[in-house]
């Protein structure tokens, strides 16, 4: 155990130029030592200027604590406030240096970020555990299923020993998948023509990268709305957003204030002239080689017709025509969702690993007694 760890509240810099931005630049380095000892990479890390940008986020309030050891920081605890819907709902992004792992860290940080959050007025927090593909054992015996039923996190992994210990129950499970780029031009041939022949015809592609035309606008809201009513009950929190037009411009100029890029394909059907589906993929502001695909949404009555594949092999085309750079593209799944799941397969997506969501309910502290 490790002795006189002291939890405070990380200054956020104006700039990253300044003298007091020392803290904060290392507080971002243990980000990314941390995924680099889950991944074998830096590519799920953010750069400190990326970090500063989504700092700004004004759909969701960010404080970060961090634990220090003889003035060193060697954990964070990064506390995200939804400010548009679940204000019930606290979550949290825990890394602790891995020299400084199973030393008590993590604990006091914590606890500290569920007080926080407590004070705050929430009441459910969430966290999550990562698990690269190579943890995940085929032994039942190894496996933690969540209360989804589907999918597994490794039952023996330190993270998930952390998690149960602290009083957090196993909610579900994502998929974590990347994809090399750019997609092999016979392959993107194969999959298209597999596509428009599922289709016959009967749509129409659409494209447009960090601003919807306003002709689609509403189209987009009713997508996202969708895209929410098809997300499984176990991922679900009490509220979700309903979008509207002014709802989507709003997003935009947020997405486009901290730096990022949207890339998105639509798809028509001809004969309403209404959209019924729709996929986006983001570009980070500082890394162009690493990229993400976001929501994959087909409306429920067009459903069967390959549109998923269609817009998908569409998109990632698009991607590389705007930003040659990109490398690879990483994607979460819940397991549940079969069909993205074989439309990945199909696109070369590789299982790289798994991302456990955990909860747990804190206790309603009642009114204050004066």
């Amino acid at each position: 155990m490790v002795e006189d760890v002291r939890i405070e509240q990380l200054w956020i810099p104006d700039s990253l130029d300044g003298p007091d931005s020392a803290d904060f630049l290392a507080a971002v380095e243990v980000g990314r030592k941390v995924r680099m000892q889950t991944w074998g990479s830096d590519d799920l890390a953010y750069t400190p200027f990326e970090k500063l940008l989504e700092l700004a986020d004004p759909y969701e309030r960010q404080v970060i604590l961090v634990a220090k050891v003889q003035g060193q920081i060697v954990g964070t605890v990064d506390i995200a406030l939804p400010l548009a819907d679940n204000l019930d709902l606290a979550e949290f992004t825990l890394d602790i240096l891995p020299e400084f792992q199973r030393q008590g860290v993590g604990r006091q940080l914590l606890e500290a970020a569920e007080q926080f959050a407590r004070a705050e007025g929430r009441s459910m927090i969430l966290i999550d555990t990562n698990h690269p593909g190579v943890s995940l054992s085929s032994s039942v015996d190894d496996q933690l299923v969540p209360g989804s039923g589907l999918g597994f996190v490794p039952m023996g992994s330190r993270e998930v020993e952390f998690a149960r210990k602290t009083g957090y129950t196993l909610q579900h499970i994502e998929q974590f998948s990347s994809c090399l780029l750019p997609l092999d031009t016979k392959l993107v041939a194969e999959l298209s023509d597999e596509a428009e022949q599922a289709n016959a015809g009967r749509y129409r592609l659409h494209h447009w990268t960090d601003r919807c035309p306003d002709v689609w606008l509403e189209g987009v809201a009713a997508l996202e709305n969708q895209a929410g009513e098809d997300t499984e009950p176990s991922a679900r929190t009490e509220e979700q957003m309903v979008f509207d037009g002014a709802m989507i411009r709003k997003a935009e100029d947020a997405t486009i204030a901290q730096g990022r890029r949207t890339v998105v394909t639509a798809v028509e059907h001809i004969a309403t002239g209404m959209l019924v589906g729709l996929t986006t993929i983001s570009v980070l502001s500082q890394r162009q080689d690493v990229v993400f695909q976001d929501d994959t949404v087909v409306m429920q009555e067009h459903r069967g017709n390959k549109l998923g594949l269609l817009i998908k092999v569409a998109n990632m085309v698009r991607l590389t025509e705007q930003f040659p750079d990109a490398r690879v593209i990483y994607t979460w799944n819940a397991p549940e969702n079969r069909y993205l799941l074989k439309v990945n397969q199909q696109l070369g997506f590789n299982t790289a690993g798994v991302t456990g969501i955990w909860q747990k309910d804190l206790p309603d502290l009642g009114p204050s007694s004066s």
